[in-house]
């Protein structure tokens, strides 16, 4: 496949998944964590609404506002993560992370439709439109995790 083909490509599930968007809305659980965070620079806004049941993210679902690049990579992110251990969502957080700013990351974990946002290291101010949305699943398996130490 080509260059431009593959671009192409790319471009067509970044869209698609930016109008038809995954796992989209709140949680309605009372053992959920939400977490808002925003790129001031660019208006984006994410909340990730997460629940972790025996060490594995149960639910997730995302809502927001912002570029195409920011809510595209929500949805991508929720569908990928759905059903890993935590550690398993930390790595991909750290590879979506390393591949979206060009570097060198792990091959063998996979990134699904996130992948499609690698060419986001050409433009480096729209990197923080693509990791917005895993930063705030960093935060909230962060937030997860001590509410769950702090419970009897």
């Amino acid at each position: 496949m080509s260059f431009n083909n593959l671009d192409q490509l790319y471009r067509s599930v970044i869209m698609d998944h930016y109008k038809s968007p995954r796992n989209h809305g709140t949680l309605d659980d009372p053992e959920s964590v939400t977490v808002s965070m925003n790129n001031p620079s660019c208006g984006d806004k994410i909340h990730v609404s997460l629940k972790i049941e025996d060490g594995k993210i149960a639910a997730v679902k995302y809502e927001g506002s912002g570029c195409a690049i920011s809510q595209s990579s929500a949805s991508m992110m929720t569908e990928a993560i759905k059903g890993l251990s935590v550690e398993q969502a930390h790595e991909l957080i750290y590879d979506f992370s390393e591949l979206v700013q060009g570097r060198e990351h792990e091959d063998d974990l996979d990134l699904g439709d996130a992948e499609a946002l690698q060419g986001v290291a050409q433009y480096p101010a729209r990197i923080k439109c693509a990791t917005l949305p895993w930063k705030a699943l960093e935060k909230g398996l962060r937030e997860a995790i001590e509410e769950q130490k702090e419970k009897p």
